[in-house]
Parts: C-alpha cells; structure tokens; sequence
C-alpha cells in the first residue's frame, strides 16, 4: 500500500469524485476543505451523459441522482421575438446509453460527499483547512493549508490534485505570473423560483439573443401542483472599460438591480419579469474563465477541474469535466502506478484538447448558434430555415459535442475509464 495517500486540494464536485473514484481503487487519499462545514450552496448545473456514465460506474445511480434533479429531454433555443430557432432531444431520447441531468449543484456535492463518508472516508476528509502552497520533494510533496483562524498545519502526500477551483492557489504556485481572469463583459445573474417547467417539463431553453439571453430549465421533479424548482439564468452583455466586477460566486444582489434588463419579456409561454420576481436569493457574477496554460503538472503537482480549466457556462460542460478529470487521473494510476509517470500521462492527454474547448466556449460555445443568427438577420426572422438550414445547424452542435467529449456514437461506444473491477 501507497505509504503516503494522494492529497486533494477542495472537496467541491471534482475532488468528491476522485476521492470516490481513488477509494474504490483502494488508493488511500486526504481530502482538505477550505470551509468549515459543507452546505448545498448554488443552483443549477447541467451534467452531460460523459459524466453521468462515470458517476453510475462510481456508484452513484440514477435513484440518487433523480433525487437531486432530472434527467434533461430537450435543449432549444428560442429567439427574442419568441419564435424557434432550434432543438434536440438529450440524453436517453436522443440515442446516449446514459441520460443527462439538470441537478442542484450542492445538492450533488452533498451527495457524493455524503457517499465518500459512509464507504469509509469521514476519518479522511478534514474541513476548515486551505491548501496555500506545496514543497516538491524527490518521493513526495509537502502541503501546507491554513484555517481562517491562521492556524498552518503541513500534510505528506505522494500526490499533490489540486482541485480547488477558480482561485487556485495549487494554480497560482505553478503559475505566479498568471494573468487575472479573463472577462469579456458578460455578467450573470442566477436564481431558482418555483413554476411550471417549459416544453417537454424537462427541456432547457435559452432565450434572446447573443449577449442578452436568458437559461430556464427545472432541477427538480413536478410536485403535486405540477410546479418543479426552474434554475434560471439571465445574462447581459456590457462594457468592459471599467474592468472586471467582483469573482464572487455568491454575491447576493437585490433584483431590482438588472430585473429592467427584461422588463418586457412576456410570451405566452414564458413572463419572464413574473418568474425573476418569485425567486429567492440572487446572485450575480461574471462570465469569467482563465487563460488556458502549457502543462497541469508541477512535479509531483497536478490541476484538475476548474483549477486546470475553468470555463464558461455555456456549453453546460464545467463540472462534467471535472468529473471526466477525475476518472482519467484514476485510470492513469491504474495503468501507471500513483506517480509522476500517471500524472504526466493525464496530462498530455487532457490538457491541450479541454484548453481548445475552454477557448470555444469563450465563444460562445452551442449558444454560438444565437450569434450566427444574428449576423445573418439581426435575429429577426419568421422562418429560421428561411436563416439557416436544419443541416447546418445540426453540424453546429455535433462537432460543439465531439470538442466537449460527448458526441453520441463515439462515448456510446467507447470503453469504461474505469474498468469496473480495476484497482491499484
């Protein structure tokens, strides 16, 4: 048995996962998280059939998942003036083996925290604790975190993951000269609020155009009522002179503060200002990813998640990715032992193919369609064949799918990362 366990930086969806993933592998492993107390914050996230297929072969099935979300049937687009530009059946309806999900995002780091404790893993998973910086050693790596209180304590691993998000100190280390995030002048605002699901019930719709847009799409089953939990996202588009606005995720905001973005988005189908108005909390923040770097490793040092590739929002990809992450670095250790030589290998596999599909959502990713309408008629049209064929648009998505790694035909028939009986 490894001597000294594989240290990961953040218990957030991606480091749950390989923590889950290397306790099945029998890999032993240390989990150090920032807060003090794990709490479903968030709302929703969109999880693609590659991901799923991972977490049913974690363990993590579809009576689990089905009570954090729903499995998605539909993605459309739908133009300001209301009328349809496209959509595609997802998931199972769509020919995928596996579905795709529309979940609560704390609710699912909840439940893969709450899987990685009863399969043995409470004594180690240790809260309050962030991971500041790391020593490289010939046989090993030492980690120091700090508590907010100042209190530094330092951790021998074999393997240093960092998977501690956005603001990546593991990142920030390998990388001292890294520019600020990137940020074009989108800004989100995202808040969930009891109604009627659209559609097919379970269907995601974006709305408007390309730098004014609204997501709505449900997170939970139909109650009695019929009435499910929508996750929404509005999104405008603004200057960017006065540079980048606060990197807070959880900033609340007072609805007042945007809601005239879409005072008069009211269909027949849809009042928006109506829906904005019954939401809870709202928070807002921008639309920011990082400039994609040469290499995720430093040694015995490597990223993963949104420390290696944090993404725009757009291609409903970021945590399946971390997920994906998680797998290949366990299927490394697997065929390469827990060491440089794996790390070394995940990387040169993944790091250049996600770094072109971070640079691909910046532009827009599938909503890219929303754009290329526009450039052909202002996105006014009666008709959209009249705008753009059915053919190319369907080649649009295919190869958005092929670039995030869940082309139908290809992951149908591709091999587990993980075979299921495999262990280290």
């Amino acid at each position: 048995m490894l001597e000294k366990p594989v240290i990961i930086a953040g218990a957030g969806i991606g480091g749950l996962a390989l923590a889950l993933t290397l306790q099945r592998l029998n890999i032993p492993c240390l989990l150090l998280e920032s807060v003090s107390e794990l709490k479903p914050l968030g709302v929703g996230i969109n999880l693609q059939p590659n991901a799923v297929r991972e977490l049913y072969e974690m363990g993590i099935g579809e009576e689990l998942l089905d009570q954090v979300g729903v499995k998605t049937r539909e993605w459309a687009l739908v133009g300001r003036n209301g009328r349809e530009i496209y959509s595609e059946t997802r998931g199972v309806l769509a020919g995928y083996n596996w579905p795709q999900y529309s979940v609560h995002r704390g609710e699912l780091q909840m439940l893969l925290h709450d899987a990685f404790v009863s399969r043995g893993g409470a004594d180690d998973l240790i809260l309050g604790y962030k991971v500041v910086r790391y020593i490289n050693h010939e046989m090993g790596v030492t980690v120091v975190a700090q508590s907010k209180s100042g209190e530094v304590r330092e951790f021998e691993g074999s393997l240093l993951v960092g998977a501690d998000g956005l603001h990546s100190n593991v990142r920030a280390q390998m990388y001292p000269e890294q520019p600020e995030p990137h940020w074009s002048g989108a800004i989100m605002w995202r808040g969930v609020t009891r109604g009627k699901a659209l559609r097919t019930e379970a269907s995601f719709v974006g709305l408007g155009y390309h730098d004014h847009r609204l997501v709505v799409y449900p997170i939970s089953q139909p109650d009695e009522e019929g009435m499910s939990v929508l996750n929404w996202i509005a999104e405008v588009t603004v200057d960017t002179k006065e540079g980048l606005p606060s990197g807070d995720w959880n900033r609340k905001v007072e609805l007042a503060d945007f809601a005239h973005h879409f005072s008069d988005w009211n269909f027949d189908w849809l009042d928006v200002p109506a829906m904005l108005e019954g939401a809870g909390d709202i928070y807002e923040y921008p639309m920011i990813d990082r400039d994609p770097i040469p290499s995720w490793v430093d040694g015995r040092v490597v990223l993963m998640g949104d420390a290696a590739h944090v993404m725009y929002p757009v291609g409903s990809n970021g945590a399946s990715q971390a997920i994906v992450d998680a797998r290949e670095l366990g299927a490394a250790f697997i065929e390469l032992g827990v060491g440089v030589e794996a790390i070394n290998a995940y990387d040169k596999k993944l790091c250049e193919p996600v770094s072109a599909l971070v640079l691909r959502n910046r532009g827009s990713g599938p909503f890219g369609l929303l754009r290329e309408v526009e450039d052909r008629c202002g996105g006014e049209f009666t008709d959209i064949s009249e705008v753009m064929s059915q053919q190319e648009m369907d080649d649009f998505m295919h190869n958005y799918k092929a670039a995030a790694g869940f082309a139908m035909e290809a992951l149908n028939n591709a091999p587990s990362i993980i075979p299921q009986e495999a262990s280290v």
